[in-house]
């Protein structure tokens, strides 16, 4: 990479003017750099920005409900963001900031190579797909996608903040974390399901 990079983090980045006004600092990736699921979300928000860590907060204690229940444990997975820097007022980031942030992604998930890649919510998903999602509609399936140097396989997610919104969605939610949990073992790291 670059000497913006240490391992899978990024420790010095100017690339977006409004994005480095707006952030207190740099939040990278969370867990191990070998983990079998890589979960995406969108962007730090204020309580992700003020910890320094990804999904936490509401947001995060959903995610890790879903993760229990599926067998799982936060420090099982990898979590991480498109863009790592906290937008203005908590806002989507623009498609220039995810593609100053996408060779940052890409390493990360290159250096992983994770078993499966979750994008939480539409941002994610449409931005690891190169194409229009329907979240609601989608979460659930596992699709295929060339991310980095790889081609990969995606499992599409509704975002943990949509079931604090719309109740409906926890179903889908809880579904979908169990059935990224069915790509890991929670142990030797190998895939119990085949390739797609």
């Amino acid at each position: 990479m670059t000497p913006e990079v240490d391992g899978l983090d990024v420790v010095a980045c100017e690339h977006c003017e409004r994005l480095c006004a707006s952030r207190s600092r740099i939040v990278n990736g969370v867990g191990p750099a070998d983990a079998d699921l890589l979960f995406v979300g969108e962007a730090p928000g204020a309580n992700e920005d003020e910890a320094g860590e990804p999904f936490v907060g509401r947001s995060g204690d959903v995610l890790d409900d879903a993760l229990r229940a599926a067998g799982l444990d936060r420090a099982d997975v990898r979590i991480t963001n498109c863009v790592r820097c906290r937008p203005p007022d908590n806002r989507d980031p623009r498609a220039d900031e995810l593609d100053n942030c996408r060779a940052f992604l890409d390493h990360e998930v290159d250096s992983v190579d994770p078993e499966v890649v979750v994008p939480l919510g539409k941002v994610p998903a449409e931005h690891l797909l190169g194409r229009d999602v329907a979240v609601t509609s989608e979460a659930g399936d596992v699709v295929e996608a060339d991310i980095g140097e790889t081609r990969r396989r995606v499992l599409i997610s509704v975002h943990p903040a949509a079931t604090l919104y719309d109740r409906s969605q926890a179903d889908t939610f809880e579904h979908t974390i169990g059935r990224a949990a069915d790509f890991t073992d929670g142990e030797s790291g190998q895939a119990r399901l085949g390739d797609f």
